[in-house]
C-alpha cells in the first residue's frame, strides 16, 4: 500500500481543492411559455413545454 514520504504543504493541497472553485453553476434559461427559468435543453418543470409542446400531460 502507497505511503506519503512527506507530509503535503498547504500550498501543495490547496492548490489541488482549487479545481472544484472554479466550477460554475448551470446556466439557466427562460421557459417561453411560463417565463420561469428553467436548465436549458430540458422539459420545464413547471408548466411540462419543451419546445412549445406540451410533453408531460399535468395531471392531478
Amino acid at each position: 500500500m502507497a505511503v506519503p514520504k512527506r507530509r503535503t504543504s498547504k500550498a501543495k493541497r490547496d492548490m489541488r481543492r482549487s479545481s472544484n472553485m472554479k466550477m460554475d453553476a448551470p446556466a439557466l434559461s427562460v421557459c417561453p411559455q411560463c417565463h420561469e427559468p428553467k436548465l436549458p435543453h430540458r422539459v420545464c418543470p413547471n408548466c411540462n413545454y419543451y419546445d412549445g409542446k406540451e410533453v408531460v400531460s399535468a395531471e392531478a
